[in-house]
């Protein structure tokens, strides 16, 4: 799940321990929420727009995808008005702090490791906010990057 973050960052997740993950406005960010995540699944938190961007913690899925009321708010950045609460057209889950890494993994860090060159995020214009990670993937990240 990547966020950037000026906007809202691992430390205000570790804050707040608990947050709605909202203004998914990419109908396939919304598919890959909505289909593949469930709850207890641990989630990576990445920082794009940061220098360098990567991935700087965990949290876990706490809810099942629910509607993003801020698309019916016209005060809201995230409003929509074909978004109605009728017919939803954009959702959001809750998420939980778990832990914040001691170090950054770099997105240059990951391209570079002939482990992960399928992995969605080092894909050139890969910019979705919400992106697979591969079990394999994830375990290998963990085992790697972060003991």
């Amino acid at each position: 799940m990547k966020t950037e973050p000026n906007v809202y960052s691992i430390d205000d997740l570790k804050r707040e321990r608990k947050t709605q993950w909202e203004g998914i406005r990419n109908y396939q960010a919304r598919n890959f929420m909505m289909k593949d995540m469930r709850i207890g699944d641990q989630v990576f938190i990445y920082h794009s727009n940061a220098t360098p961007p990567g991935i700087v913690g965990l949290a876990t899925v706490s809810s099942e995808p629910y509607p993003d009321h801020f698309a019916w708010d016209d005060t809201s950045k995230y409003f929509d008005p074909k978004s109605t609460q009728e017919n939803p057209r954009w959702y959001m889950v809750d998420v939980t702090f778990e832990k914040k890494f001691k170090t950054m993994i770099s997105l240059e860090q990951l391209k570079n490791d002939r482990n992960l060159t399928d992995m969605m995020v080092t894909k050139k214009g890969s910019r979705l906010s919400i992106q697979p990670v591969e079990t394999s993937e994830f375990e290998y990240i963990i085992k790697t990057y972060t003991t």
